[in-house]
């Protein structure tokens, strides 16, 4: 949607009161939706908007910041909705849109509102494969409160005007959705980063050894494996479950002599990523817990790795 008077570049709104808020807005959708180019799409239905309201009607805009958040996260909310019913016909499991490690959405000025310390959610958190995971098993609503109001602090009172509830709804949704994450959180231990990083590197090591004995060292006895191709792609439909199974998955699948693989960080945590004649075919995502790997995420939908090809020499 756009108006005769919309600049051609919708991206960069004129204007200091409005110019940085773009950075801000894509990590706030990208949380909400788990989705790289659903929250571009977002971003860009926000601004173009903006642009179709006239000049006197942005003026009177007291709060410009506060209007782009509000329209933004209408618009993910509605989105969320629409995708509850797209996935049902999604080929295979879906997992959320993987991050490269060079990335604007991993950080982003978060609001300065209250908030309990004890329950709040640092925005490297908030962007793990693992956090974004626990995010899915959510209601719509409930996402959308839980990443204004616990991870970029909004207070209830703006968060209830986006939703389209009350405050004291908005806090049951959000209250509800911490739970779940509390509940992740405490199933998860404590690995340090280089701890993790460790784990995924000695991974990598026996899956080119096919060594199966090491890999299952390396996993915990409930592992998963989940694979998403999207259906462009071959991958396994349904997790793989159990140490044994998927370490003889890996071990069974040697690495052809074309195919290299990489350690890098996926959404800022330790993870592989997988490049046939340079481009990416796979970006593999790692919960690891107490020192083992608790869950694997191959994602290998074309579509939702351009960005990890787009950025390589």
């Amino acid at each position: 949607m756009t108006a005769p008077s919309a600049p051609s570049a919708p991206s960069a709104p004129s204007g200091p009161s409005v110019a940085d808020e773009r950075a801000r807005l894509l990590n706030l959708a990208y949380r909400m939706l788990g989705s790289r180019a659903e929250a571009e799409d977002v971003v860009q239905e926000t601004y173009a908007r903006w642009y179709a309201l006239s000049e006197p009607q942005r003026a009177a805009v007291l709060a410009p910041h506060s209007w782009l958040t509000k329209v933004a996260g209408r618009i993910c909310l509605d989105v969320l909705r629409s995708a509850r019913v797209r996935r049902e016909s999604y080929v295979g499991e879906w997992i959320p849109e993987p991050l490269p490690e060079r990335t604007e959405w991993l950080a982003g000025a978060a609001y300065e509102g209250a908030a309990d310390p004890a329950e709040r959610v640092t925005l490297d958190e908030s962007v793990s494969m693992a956090f974004l995971v626990v995010l899915e098993a959510m209601t719509p609503a409930e996402r959308v409160a839980f990443v204004l109001h616990d991870v970029f602090r909004y207070p209830f009172d703006e968060v209830a005007d986006i939703v389209g509830r009350s405050s004291a709804a908005c806090r049951q949704l959000a209250s509800s959705a911490r739970r779940r994450v509390r509940d992740a959180r405490s199933s998860a231990g404590t690995v340090p980063t280089g701890g993790r990083a460790r784990v995924v590197r000695e991974f990598k090591e026996a899956w080119e050894a096919a060594d199966i004995q090491a890999l299952v060292a390396l996993l915990d006895p409930g592992a998963t494996a989940v694979g998403d191709g999207g259906g462009l792609v071959s991958a396994v439909t349904r997790p793989i479950e159990g140490a044994e199974r998927v370490a003889r998955f890996f071990a069974e699948r040697t690495l052809p002599g074309r195919l290299s693989v990489e350690e890098t960080l996926v959404n800022g945590q330790p993870g592989l990523v997988a490049a046939l004649d340079g481009a990416v075919v796979a970006v593999y995502a790692f919960d690891v817990v107490d020192a083992r790997i608790h869950r694997i995420w191959a994602v290998l939908n074309p579509e939702k790795l351009r960005p990890w090809t787009e950025q390589r020499p």
